[in-house]
């Protein structure tokens, strides 16, 4: 019995020594590996006096892209090229694609629809009306996106937007937003509902509230058209200076939401700004291309179709011998006057709705057919847009456009509701109809306002 008990006690404490070395060698290893990791932390992260630091091409282009003094005008610069690029690009392939769709698809459908015995109510809904606005928004709408798209996708892939958001953080922190705002207010050049899309990089739901409301005020490419074309005709040089005035409009009314009902205090922004990268082209022309335009083009097709049936409707069904659209600008005409425009804007901006390419073709389509012009158009209720700046200007002044009509044209242009697409994106994106009504009906407030003033005081100067 005393041998058992002896081997037993031997056995345990050849047990314990045997556990007290391995856990002696794990302890060491375990703080050898800790004290090895921190070291090698320490080397990456500090500096030591003698040592002379290490600048990577990488820091050298951080301190030039993120310094306050040339942070911003390189900025201002690249997005400049962007949106420069993305005007000019599109002119040609605007101007071919709207040539085929306008010039020889559509009337080669006019006369297949003679052909067969259309009626005349059903071609005009179906050809003048539904496919007119789906090739309007098409050829308008296309290839700014297929352009601005792949070029913001780059600047994305190689690591430049973040530095955009830490040079814009500072403005956006004092208004009681997120220095995300800036890449989705950039966004929204190329589309509003991109925009609202876009937003989904903003961790705060208040902030990323404030900038989906926001992202109406950058003038999307459907809306560009109308501003190069009415400054062009009216104002001329002073459009650039004018032009600012977007950012000034966004940042109001961020601080305002903020100020009122999102009321809070803007999230700390901790960023790290991402390696440079060379940037994978597969990867721009997939999300530029198939994530972004096609998937924001079918949407405006979808919203556009049946705004083209209401245009022809309104232009060709009479009450009284007299047309909707002819009796609704009659209605409307002075209460438009006092805001400096007129019921054919108003009249316009509500069938356009769906899509703000086809405003300035609804505005020369339903001038004419107001006054009477002959020769001009195709008739009424169909949307038509002339070559020459000169004869649109013509058609303007006619109807009685001035610099005033130009001028809020521009500022309503840029103060008034999403369009449906985008209105659409903000319900599915919020899940609220409380702040999708905010988002729709807010803008337009603002563009009522802004409009009264400006008229009221203009007529005070000229008086």
């Amino acid at each position: 019995m005393n041998n058992k008990n002896q081997n037993s006690e031997a056995i345990l404490s050849t047990a314990n020594n045997l556990r007290w070395e391995i856990g002696e060698h794990f302890h060491d290893t375990l703080m050898e590996s800790i004290y090895s990791n921190a070291s090698s932390i320490a080397n990456r992260a500090v500096t030591l006096p003698a040592e002379k630091e290490s600048i990577s091409w990488e820091k050298t282009i951080d301190k030039i892209l993120t310094s306050r003094y040339t942070g911003f005008p390189i900025m201002f610069f690249i997005l400049g090229v962007v949106f420069w690029l993305t005007i000019e690009g599109a002119n040609v392939p605007s101007g071919l694609i709207a040539s085929f769709l306008l010039d020889t698809i559509h009337p080669a459908l006019k006369s297949l629809s003679s052909y067969i015995g259309m009626p005349f109510w059903l071609d005009g809904v179906l050809i003048d009306g539904a496919y007119l606005a789906m090739a309007w928004v098409v050829s308008v709408m296309l290839p700014p996106m297929m352009i601005f798209f792949p070029l913001f996708t780059l600047l994305e892939d190689f690591g430049y937007l973040p530095r955009v958001s830490f040079n814009m953080d500072s403005i956006y922190r004092r208004v009681g937003a997120h220095g995300k705002q800036a890449l989705t207010m950039a966004m929204g050049f190329g589309c509003n509902a991109a925009g609202v899309v876009a937003t989904r990089v903003i961790d705060s739901p208040r902030e990323r509230l404030i900038a989906i409301i926001t992202n109406n005020f950058s003038l999307c490419n459907g809306r560009w058209p109308t501003q190069i074309l009415i400054a062009t005709i009216f104002i001329g040089a002073a459009a650039p200076a004018y032009l600012a005035g977007i950012v000034s409009a966004a940042l109001i009314v961020s601080w305002g939401l903020s100020k009122s009902v999102l009321k809070g205090e803007a999230s700390a922004f901790s960023l790290e700004l991402p390696p440079y990268r060379p940037p994978r082209i597969l990867r721009t022309l997939y999300t530029s291309l198939i994530d972004r335009t096609i998937f924001v083009l079918w949407r405006a097709i979808v919203f556009a179709i049946p705004a083209g049936v209401v245009i022809w409707l309104v232009g060709n069904v009479t009450i009284g011998g007299e047309s909707i659209a002819n009796i609704f600008i009659h209605w409307i005409n002075p209460f438009a006057f006092i805001l400096g425009l007129n019921g054919v804007i108003f009249l316009a901006y509500i069938i356009a709705i769906p899509a703000n390419e086809i405003v300035i073709p609804s505005i020369l389509m339903l001038t004419v057919a107001y006054l009477g012009l002959a020769g001009v158009g195709a008739g009424s209720g169909v949307m038509f847009e002339l070559d020459s700046v000169a004869d649109t200007a013509n058609i303007l002044h006619a109807g009685g456009w001035t610099l005033l009509t130009g001028i809020n044209l521009m500022i309503f242009s840029l103060l008034h509701n999403p369009c449906s697409t985008t209105i659409y994106t903000i319900y599915k994106e919020t899940k609220s109809v409380k702040w999708t009504l905010i988002s729709t009906f807010l803008p337009i407030a603002m563009g009522l306002v802004v409009t009264f003033f400006v008229a009221q005081i203009w007529r005070l100067i000229a008086s």
